[in-house]
């Protein structure tokens, strides 16, 4: 093939292929084309504590949870609704799990929110447009929290009364 058969702009160019084959073509379009950042359960801190607010997306198996290819479609949409900006994430399927783990989620798919490295909160499922806006909005207005991980939470001596069980 010539070099000018290769500049044609009639030529359909091919998708890149996802560093992660076992990710949907969905969610690698929010890396390719959105600029998402890949994360995994080792390199989310770091790109967290990057600064400002931060979105990982955590589809989830598209077979059991196709919705979470929809909140993946909607995304891009999504960040661009709200005036308060925030940078995106996207993790490979096989480090869903772990990455889940951290955060406390539970439920398939989850935007998990945080903002300077620490947790905000999460937004589990798919929802109607207006609704998903309005939470979404929300999830940037809130402040940060602890996230919902296993422990149990500890309450000091000084804390008032009925602070403690006994």
């Amino acid at each position: 093939m010539s070099a000018a058969a290769t500049d044609s702009p009639d030529l359909i160019k091919l998708p890149v292929q996802s560093p992660h084959p076992s990710t949907s073509a969905l969610i690698a379009r929010l890396a390719e084309k959105f600029d998402a950042t890949w994360v995994d359960e080792a390199s989310v801190g770091p790109w967290a504590e990057q600064g400002g607010d931060r979105v990982v997306l955590l589809a989830g198996d598209p077979v059991q949870f196709p919705e979470g290819l929809d909140v993946a479609v909607v995304l891009p949409e999504l960040q661009r609704s709200q005036t308060r900006r925030f940078e995106l994430a996207v993790v490979a399927r096989d480090h869903e799990d772990a990455v889940a783990r951290r955060y406390g989620s539970q439920r398939w798919p989850t935007l998990v929110f945080l903002r300077d490295g620490r947790y905000v909160t999460a937004i589990s499922g798919m929802h109607d447009w207006e609704a998903f806006v309005e939470r979404v909005s929300q999830a940037l207005a809130m402040p940060v929290s602890r996230a919902p991980t296993i422990g149990i939470a500890v309450v000091s001596a000084a804390g008032g009364a009925g602070a403690a069980c006994h």
